[in-house]
């Protein structure tokens, strides 16, 4: 699909959309925990799954007899959480546990590969204000910034990867923009396997633990958590 108004419609169903919305996870599901999560029925999900793979906004993985379906890359992600930012506020949570579920991803949660919410803001922040980061001509890396990286998170861009070193994504909750590209990815990741956040049952929230406000602390000079 090449038009705006075919790429468009692929969210226009809540099906689909939903299942979009699920995917920010950055984790591959199957057809089944899809359909069961946005309560429709197994063909339902499939043939709605099999439009969002056509329109390239999904990739499928087979791994025997199981399907496997994830967003195609951080494109497809940012482009799922730039139209929820613009959309109506969510509705009010109809229970406890979706009150819970909602107030834990506004705090903290992944998006994709990266963090978001009000932790993922408040790093963004601290970077730029760290010198890390520069928003003088359009977001950058400063050389500062890319020591850091790579002192800190352990990880240098090779020259031939295509991903960007560092974008921002406008975060649908907090209505600002929290950090993507290769950087952001880096800071999740390294968070998520030092323990310095860990995720709260099988959603997208994340919880800062006692070790990660210490280092966010020690490193950014943020309170969180």
């Amino acid at each position: 699909m090449s038009s705006l108004s075919e790429t468009a419609s692929l969210l226009a169903d809540r099906t689909r959309a939903a299942f979009c919305q699920a995917l920010l996870d950055g984790r591959a599901w199957t057809a089944g925990e899809l359909a069961r999560s946005a309560g429709v029925s197994a063909s339902t999900a499939s043939e709605q799954l099999s439009r969002l793979i056509e329109g390239g906004l999904l990739a499928e993985e087979r791994q025997g007899r199981h399907r496997y379906v994830r967003l195609a890359g951080p494109e497809a992600a940012a482009l799922i959480e730039a139209v929820a930012s613009f959309a109506p506020a969510a509705p009010r949570p109809r229970n406890l546990r979706q009150s819970v579920q909602a107030g834990a991803e506004a705090r903290a949660r992944t998006c994709y590969d990266h963090l978001a919410g009000e932790l993922g803001v408040t790093l963004a922040d601290a970077m730029v204000v760290r010198g890390l980061v520069s928003e003088d001509a359009g977001l950058a890396l400063t050389p500062a910034g890319r020591a850091w990286l790579a002192d800190v998170l352990g990880y240098r861009h090779s020259a031939g990867t295509r991903r960007p070193l560092v974008r921002s994504c406008l975060d649908w909750t907090e209505r600002r923009s929290h950090l993507a590209g290769a950087v952001g990815a880096a800071l999740c990741a390294t968070s998520l396997e030092r323990q310095w956040v860990r995720r709260i049952g099988s959603g997208r929230a994340v919880k800062v633990t006692p070790v990660g406000a210490e280092t966010f602390r020690a490193l950014l000079g943020v309170e969180v958590g």
